[in-house]
């Protein structure tokens, strides 16, 4: 029977992004992120490794900065190595497969650095009063008289609903 290695987490980076490259060129990048849990009147915070490859890694290196709330799918995994002591090191970290960004970013400044923000709505147009005849120059669906009616709205009978 095959198994399931799935791990999704919401939560908070701890730093921002270290991009690297491995030695065949390959984008990676690692942050550690934040899970608070509030348990029994206190919060409860854990801290996870995320590894990310390729464009995944790219996108993170360009758009996450350190406070970001953000949802990350991946599997777990741990390595094991030998340090320059020759002591034997283990590390459990998600290799994530997706990421959603979520919330906004902390300040003005993370908005324009990411690019994140959206340029400021326009104005809404008024309404023409109920019952008015329809603009006469535009024709647009938007300057029709009654928005509510039906007799002042454009059809088309030869659609087949």
């Amino acid at each position: 029977m095959a198994g399931v290695n799935k791990a999704i987490l919401v939560g908070n980076l701890g730093k921002d992004p270290d991009l690297k490259y491995t030695q065949t060129g390959k984008a990676m990048v690692n942050f550690s992120l934040a899970t608070t849990e509030r348990w029994g009147g206190e919060d409860r915070t854990e801290w996870h490794n995320i590894v990310m490859f390729d464009r995944l890694a790219e996108i993170a290196n360009d758009y996450l900065r350190k406070g970001r709330t953000v949802y990350i799918e991946g599997r777990i995994q741990t390595r094991s190595w030998e340090d320059q002591n020759g002591n034997k090191r283990h590390i459990t970290e998600i290799v994530a497969s997706n990421m959603q960004m979520l919330g906004t970013p902390r300040s003005e400044q993370d908005r324009r650095d990411d690019g994140y923000s959206r340029p400021p709505r326009p104005e809404p147009r008024p309404l023409p009063p109920r019952g008015a005849p329809p603009a006469e120059a535009a024709g647009k669906p938007e300057d029709l008289a009654d928005p509510e009616s039906d007799e002042s709205l454009p059809t088309d009978d030869d659609l087949p609903f």
